[in-house]
């Protein structure tokens, strides 16, 4: 496979020498929407667990309403993903073309692991992002929230508990701040730390290119904890965070409080990374170290 890495000598990897950082086109698309679909919908500690129910014919829905998200990061120019350049490819056509999906949207019977069978391509990690200065159209946003009703609650609840002024870290031009959005490793690749090197990766990348500071919601621990755990001389700061396993709501026909997470027992985290010093930091006068 060609080397088409986006990592340089002045910004190694650090990965193993299979893979390579590469940026996302507007081709990977489809990839990236399924391995964000597939490791959100089976394995997330947050929608896994509040959303057991009917989850192949979900991931097949979000994997429609998502392209939006997806597609607006990748036509960003900083979204990346790691790529195995040993992969094998399970069918002759997918090696053809760099890489298939084979899911069947009328095989609502279909497991985790021919799902993931069918995710014939290198991609195996991503990090996607999209500049603060053009955000997410929120109307263009409906049909995901629709799918996923409690991510659209995730976000609300983290803005509401933001203690920040609005105009003390918001972008008021490009290549201000880099929003973070859909961290993901297909379920074969953990544990090999492509997450935690990609992110770190991308912290140096954002920062060369100009971006003062990098924002990110985690839904993970282990994303947490690598964004709360930057390599110096970068700073990070826990904005807030939200509780699912307390976190309640009223419940519009009862008028009861419910737990609408419930049993997910997550912490989820909204995280600001300094990269350069700044007045425009968002309150990021006296950042948090590295919360384990």
């Amino acid at each position: 496979m060609t080397s088409k890495s986006a990592a340089s000598e002045a910004n190694p990897s650090h990965l193993p020498p299979r893979y390579e950082i590469r940026k996302l086109a507007p081709e990977h698309i489809p990839w990236a929407a399924a391995l964000a679909c597939h490791t959100n919908i089976f394995y997330s500690p947050v929608w896994s667990v509040a959303y057991p129910n009917d989850q192949v014919a979900r991931l097949h829905t979000l994997f429609t309403a998502g392209d939006y998200l997806i597609r607006h990061q990748v036509n960003s120019g900083f979204s990346f993903g790691v790529f195995d350049l040993e992969y094998k490819f399970k069918n002759p056509r997918s090696e053809a073309t760099g890489g298939a999906l084979y899911w069947d949207t009328t095989d609502l019977e279909a497991t985790p692991e021919k799902l993931l069978e069918q995710m014939d391509f290198p991609l195996c990690s991503i990090a996607l992002s999209y500049d603060g200065h053009h955000p997410l159209d929120m109307k263009e946003m409906l049909p995901a929230i629709k799918s996923l009703p409690l991510f659209g609650t995730v976000y609300q609840a983290l803005a509401e508990r933001d203690p920040r002024p609005a105009g003390s870290w918001k972008a008021t031009a490009e290549k201000q701040v880099l929003m973070r959005n859909a961290t993901s490793t297909r379920k074969d690749y953990e544990g090999q730390g492509l997450m935690k090197k990609q992110a770190q990766w991308l912290m140096r990348e954002a920062d060369k290119a100009g971006y003062r500071g990098i924002q990110i919601e985690c839904v993970h621990d282990a994303v947490t904890n690598t964004w709360l755990n930057p390599p110096k001389p970068y700073k990070s700061t826990l904005v807030c965070k939200l509780d699912t396993e307390t976190y309640e709501e009223k419940d519009e026909e009862t008028g009861e409080m419910k737990k609408v997470f419930s049993p997910s027992k997550q912490v989820v985290t909204k995280i600001y990374v300094t990269l350069k010093e700044s007045s425009t930091n968002g309150a990021m006068t006296n950042p948090t170290p590295g919360l384990g």
